[in-house]
């Protein structure tokens, strides 16, 4: 039986459009779509168990995929099959969960799996600016507690004029790259990069988005009406006892404020909490804790998170005694670590990253290899969260999502300012050895230190700052709070990441918590972010006030030289004899690439000290010398031959040629020796290449007086051989007999 289909088409503009159909595919799934634009295809089905999870949380699953078959290619590698999901991949699942996830019910349990495929590729569509369309368009057809349709879009600005969903060509000349996830209502979550905009201008951005998705979340409810909206599943909601929740506030209320208004560490402040939780606990009796469960803890900690907002927006005073727009004492270091090619320490307050920088060749490059896109990165960034960096001993099991996701808003941040004419492959490496708050903007920090350390030359130097916000909707109070802990991020209405160099905004992160926050408040936090940022900056700035001039001595130096195409064979040799042996002797690494454009071959020498790189060079002039027709060079004898002798140009060593025994001396040369000898150093004249020979000729007593009465005898005439080989003796003989 045909199925029947139905379709919502949104116009995106310039005649591009995106269709959500259903009906079709994946029946059995609690809720599928498929999103299309151009020939970019995805598909999304959503599953929830029935049954609550013995959890006191949302076991929610976000998984895109990519599939190589929709590019109409094989996966790289020697397992011809998808597996792991790419940092790619990754990034798209924390960009879409972090929209979902607030919107399910706080009670709702049940084991949730949202799965995202590209289905099929289209090069001029970017699939994950619409994953975020297909998750909640599935959700909505299906009958999961949800409360209320939500879209995704990228934004750009080329020319001066916004984009929805631009193309990776468009994004190129974009100096905005943004995906911004929120309802009809609100904006909920902002990532992205920009090429140093203002704080009012990024606002611009996020309201031209949702526009956009305001239009993306109507169609989505009008699919759901055509196809017939479920009713919304019944599920067993979470216990609750007013009495027993006013009981637990008046106990810990005043206790929880007084200690948040002292201000003091985290640990400290952690155990005296923990105290009061104890106590309350303890004032119940064993049977009445069975019966409660877990109910004594959820609304301590709700009293606990009551007690801290009010102090913030009643004082303005925060957990560890700052004001609100305060930012912990911060220390710097550089140059820390010995033997890397550079290195910084970043500490504000209880957070604490180590940035290592490690400089390359074209070869290390990382290599991007998806379906929507294949490239590489010649600077990139890794971020690593141990458990001791929060006092935590746990299992170490692989990079997780949030590594991933920290680390790429890091790298974000910190590309724009490496220069374009980098020879060098750069990766950073952020470890966090302690954490307490906004380890992700330490780790921008303590990058830029780092490379400013190994020599390289940022065009300015970035610094980042995590802000949070606390609201008030019924008395419209509100506070921004500046260097959030984490508690705060936890307890804060929005957390927003925020970097930037002195002249404007270069990455952001944001996750807004608030329905319907104002974009009159969200500037004025960006304002304040600002502040922090530039206080900030000036510590670095006091610390290493400009890139290092060179690159540290144990660091290798890079040098450039490109070269015609033909010359590439002879410089790697037969087999790659040439450029290995060459590597070996001058201890360099030695790595040619093309240029498909200028057809030249780009040489790339890398190593530690000068000497060896110079005799790279030496050798690389050597194959470009090319003596002109009448020039005079210095040679030098290299061989003893009895026709003549081999010399080489002393401007390009390697470089040889025959220096015939006629063209020694004017005078008869029974011996070459009798002339020049090993290691003789003198000019010749070159003539290009002889007509007869067909081989190079040079001469040195061309460079020499012609002696009084010389008479310089005639050519002798050739009667042994014509120019076809024959013996012409031998052919009278036979036209004789």
């Amino acid at each position: 039986m045909i199925p029947k289909v139905f379709t919502e088409i949104i116009d995106l503009g310039d005649g591009r459009t995106i269709s959500i159909e259903t009906g079709k595919l994946a029946k059995q799934a609690h809720g599928s779509v498929v999103v299309r634009s151009g020939k970019c295809m995805l598909l999304c089905t959503v599953v929830s168990n029935y049954k609550q999870g013995d959890v006191d949380f949302l076991p929610l699953t976000v998984d895109y995929r990519e599939k190589f078959s929709a590019a109409g290619r094989y996966p790289g590698g020697f397992f011809k099959r998808e597996a792991r999901p790419s940092d790619g991949e990754v990034l798209t699942m924390r960009l879409v969960d972090r929209v979902l996830r607030p919107l399910f019910p706080k009670d709702y349990h049940s084991e949730t799996q949202v799965m995202i495929q590209l289905m099929s590729h289209d090069d001029d569509v970017m699939p994950d600016a619409m994953a975020g369309l297909a998750a909640s368009a599935a959700i909505q057809l299906s009958d999961f507690p949800f409360e209320c349709p939500i879209s995704e879009a990228r934004v750009g600005r080329v020319n001066g004029e916004f984009i929805i969903n631009p193309t990776r060509a468009q994004l190129l000349e974009s100096d905005i790259d943004m995906m911004v996830g929120a309802s009809a209502d609100s904006v909920m979550m902002v990532e992205g990069e920009m090429k140093e905009i203002s704080e009012e201008e990024m606002a611009e951005a996020i309201k031209f988005a949702h526009e956009a998705i305001k239009v993306q979340c109507e169609a989505q409810v009008k699919l759901a009406e055509a196809f017939g909206k479920k009713e919304v599943r019944e599920y067993e909601p979470e216990r609750e006892d007013e009495e027993l929740a006013k009981k637990i506030h008046d106990m810990a209320y005043d206790k929880v404020y007084a200690i948040a208004k002292a201000g003091s560490a985290k640990h400290e402040r952690s155990a005296a909490f923990e105290a009061i939780k104890e106590e309350i606990i303890a004032s119940f009796s064993e049977e009445e804790q069975e019966d409660y469960g877990n109910l004594i803890s959820k609304y301590y900690h709700k009293a606990e998170k009551e007690a801290v907002r009010n102090l913030t927006l009643n004082e303005g005073l925060r957990l560890d005694g700052r004001k609100t727009n305060e930012i912990r004492p911060i220390w710097c270091e550089v140059d820390y670590l010995p033997s890397t090619h550079g290195s910084a320490i970043f500490t504000r307050g209880e957070t604490q990253a180590l940035a290592t920088v490690t400089l390359g060749t074209s070869r290390e490059a990382n290599q991007i290899d998806m379906p929507s896109f294949e490239g590489e990165e010649t600077f990139y960034l890794h971020y690593n969260f141990p458990p001791f960096s929060t006092g935590e001993a746990r299992p170490i099991r692989g990079t997780s999502r949030r590594e991933i996701g920290h680390g790429n808003l890091a790298q974000r941040a910190l590309k724009g300012m490496i220069p374009a004419d980098c020879p060098y492959t750069v990766r950073v490496v952020s470890e966090i050895l302690e954490s307490n708050g906004s380890s992700s903007m330490a780790t921008v920090c303590s990058g830029t230190m780092a490379l400013m350390d190994a020599g390289v030359k940022l065009k300015k130097p970035v610094s980042g700052i995590a802000m949070g916000l606390i609201s008030d909707a019924d008395s419209g109070k509100y506070a921004v709070l500046s260097d959030i802990l984490g508690d705060e991020d936890h307890l804060g209405d929005m957390d927003f990441k925020v970097t930037g160099t002195a002249d404007g905004i270069t990455a952001c992160q944001m996750d807004i918590k608030v329905k319907g926050l104002s974009y009159e408040i969200l500037v004025n936090a960006l304002k304040q972010a600002k502040e922090g940022r530039l206080h900030i900056l000036e510590k670095i700035t006091d610390t290493i006030a400009e890139p290092n001039a060179t690159v540290k001595e144990h660091a290798p130096t890079m040098v450039t030289r490109r070269i015609p195409n033909e010359f590439i064979g002879a410089l790697i040799g037969p087999g790659g004899k040439v450029i290995q042996e060459l590597q070996k002797e001058t201890d360099t690494t030695i790595v040619i690439n093309e240029d498909p454009i200028t057809e030249e071959g780009i040489v790339e020498v890398l190593g530690v000290g000068k000497k060896g790189i110079d005799q790279v060079l030496s050798k690389i002039d050597s194959l470009l010398f090319k003596p002109e027709v009448g020039g005079v060079y210095e040679v030098k004898v290299i061989k003893m031959l009895d026709f003549g002798a081999v010399v080489e140009y002393t401007q390009a060593p390697g470089n040889e040629v025959l220096l015939h025994v006629s063209e020694l001396a004017w005078e008869r040369t029974e011996n070459v020796s009798d002339v020049v000898n090993m290691g003789d150093v003198f000019e010749v004249k070159y003539f290009g290449v002889d007509s007869r020979t067909r081989k190079e000729k040079v001469s040195r007593k061309a460079l020499l007086p012609k002696p009084e009465g010389f008479v310089e005898r005639p050519p002798r005439e050739n009667k042994g051989r014509d120019n076809r080989g024959r013996d012409n003796r031998r052919d009278d003989r036979r036209k004789r007999d």
